[in-house]
């Protein structure tokens, strides 16, 4: 069981009497980039709510490195080093780059609520920022303020931020949402990137990032699970076919969640 890093037992959330998420039961493998997928609807981000103390489960269990974290508040979940990125960007626009990482590093030194203290007392977090920014090929922009970056550069220096808290296990909710071709290629190489040494679970609806990145993929439909392996036998599943495009023939090449 030490390779398996989170754990929902029957998860369930029901809003008065429709069922957003049914019975999900799901592993996922410590070091592994693990991908929720399905259609519109299908209750993927509903599942993150839960996962993250956002939303409460009707049913179900929730466990983190073998501790039932069921009952624990979101600040306590993000403590353990679940940290979560959300569809919309979630970045101080009016700092510069560097200063939003300079943030997500302040948690450590217990500093975290000294927002406005000199800004000598944070200088010494600086060289560790501008390193976090040249994970993730931010490292020209860094005394850019964050409201003039392009949205791809925003979603890089969310990801930067998520980083620098130090996560465990990194949730990332839909990261190429509204990207064009490239910045879609360069945010999903450097998810890749950052995987190494760290566990991610993501709720994505490009096929083609899926395909290219995820070792585990879970398909969800209906707020149920329709299928879970690698994108070879997902792709060819007969019944995530029929959810993602109405047939039964063919693959899903390129189809969109």
């Amino acid at each position: 069981m030490n390779d398996i890093i989170l754990e929902t037992k029957h998860l369930t959330k029901e809003f008065r009497g429709f069922v957003a998420v049914n019975d999900i039961s799901l592993r996922v493998q410590r070091g592994q980039i693990h991908a929720l997928i399905g259609p519109n609807g299908a209750g993927k981000t509903t599942c993150f709510n839960l996962l993250t103390k956002f939303l409460t489960p009707t049913r179900g269990t929730i466990a983190f490195n073998g501790v039932d974290i069921t009952k624990e508040r979101p600040a306590q979940i993000a403590r353990r080093g679940i940290i979560r990125s959300f569809q919309i960007s979630a970045v101080f626009p009016h700092l510069t780059v560097l200063e939003n990482v300079r943030i997500g590093l302040q948690r450590e030194t217990g500093l975290s609520f000294h927002f406005w203290q000199s800004e000598k007392r944070l200088n010494q977090l600086n060289d560790r920022a501008q390193a976090i920014l040249e994970q993730v090929d931010l490292g020209n922009f860094a005394n850019e303020i964050t409201s003039s970056l392009p949205y791809g550069r925003k979603r890089a220096l969310e990801i930067a931020t998520t980083l620098a808290m130090e996560p465990e296990l990194m949730l990332l909710d839909e990261p190429t949402q509204g990207m064009g071709h490239e910045d879609v290629d360069r945010v999903t190489q450097l998810i890749k990137r950052v995987s190494v040494g760290r566990t991610i679970l993501m709720v994505e609806h490009n096929m083609n990032v899926v395909s290219s990145i995820a070792d585990t993929i879970t398909v969800l439909a209906r707020g149920a699970v329709l299928a879970e392996g690698p994108y070879s036998h997902v792709s060819r599943d007969p019944a995530v076919m029929e959810a993602y495009m109405g047939t039964t023939e063919g693959e899903l090449e390129g189809a969109h969640a």
